[in-house]
């Protein structure tokens, strides 16, 4: 393989949690409107490209993360989107391998998948010297998946549609979370059938489109985390439990340890605590330990969307 061949570009994609997550009424096309505040945290996967005669995914991850349910075949969303890239520039059989290195919990709610479609979007742009203006590549992201264009950005952000129609909103805190993961993962369109499904029991199925509070935007624009921790919420959080009633145990956990607020992320099972400050994080994650939760990590929030942490360039 010749030194132009062999050349490879590593990008590194965040998590992404949900400060809110407000779900409408299923659509025709059988996805539902969302209502949803961003919020990039400080847990990764890497992404390396290299040019190849053929597609192909390798996958690694921290000890911790279960790579049983990711897929390494072309099903793999990050060769969906170096495929979709391809396609795009007209690009003809051009071809990657792409190796995975995840420390985002697989199924957890969490987006891994989706930072994973971002970051080989943006490592592929820079390995081939495409320079896809940004306004393209949200677009793809968007084609993608709709957490897809948030990975891209990071910070914080408001998401409509399904979620891929993103726009950065103010936020002037340092926040910080502890994310306790979980050994079995959720289905998404399992807890969106399970929310449809709980729509039509307790009610006539009528389900209002939802709204981001504005004490949430103003708790964020302000710094104020008591006024976060009393704004957040998830509409996934009933049906998430009622598939699995376990995870009661980790909210009133959390409770007891001292969180400010528990909240389900995403779809789930991964559930969040927002703690005053890093001090105060470190104390509740101690207390979360103590009380048999092994996958525990204390971060820091926001942080940047996909960026480049290698290149030969």
């Amino acid at each position: 393989m010749s030194q132009q061949e062999a050349r490879s570009v590593t990008v590194r994609a965040p998590a992404k949690i949900n400060l809110f997550l407000g779900v409408g009424p299923v659509r025709p096309d059988g996805y539902h409107p969302l209502a949803t505040v961003y919020q990039a945290i400080a847990l990764y996967d890497d992404v390396t490209v290299t040019d190849d005669e053929r597609w192909s995914v390798q996958l690694t991850g921290e000890s911790r993360i279960d790579l049983a349910e990711v897929p390494a075949d072309d099903t793999n969303i990050a060769i969906r989107a170096g495929r979709l890239l391809v396609e795009h520039h007209g690009l003809g059989e051009r071809a990657a391998r792409i190796e995975i290195h995840k420390g985002i919990p697989v199924a957890g709610g969490l987006a891994g998948g989706s930072a994973d479609a971002a970051a080989t979007l943006v490592a592929l742009d820079r390995l081939w010297d495409l320079q896809t203006p940004d306004d393209e590549l949200l677009e793809l992201a968007g084609r993608l998946g709709s957490d897809v264009p948030f990975a891209l950005l990071g910070g914080t952000a408001a998401g409509t549609g399904r979620g891929e129609l993103v726009e950065p909103v103010a936020d002037t805190g340092s926040w910080w979370w502890l994310v306790v993961e979980n050994d079995e993962g959720l289905s998404t369109p399992a807890v969106y059938a399970a929310f449809d499904r709980l729509a039509h029991e307790i009610g006539d199925g009528t389900v209002a489109d939802p709204i981001i509070p504005p004490a949430l935007l103003a708790a964020l624009a302000e710094g104020d985390v008591a006024g976060l921790a009393a704004s957040v919420g998830n509409h996934l959080t009933d049906p998430a439990l009622l598939l699995r009633p376990d995870l009661a145990h980790t909210f009133e956990d959390a409770e007891a340890a001292g969180a400010l607020v528990a909240l389900l992320s995403g779809s789930g099972p991964t559930v969040l605590l927002l703690c005053e400050s890093m001090a105060h994080a470190h104390i509740v994650h101690r207390e979360m330990v103590d009380k048999g939760h092994t996958r525990v990590s204390a971060v820091p929030a926001p942080v940047s969307g996909v960026h480049v942490v290698t290149s030969p360039w």
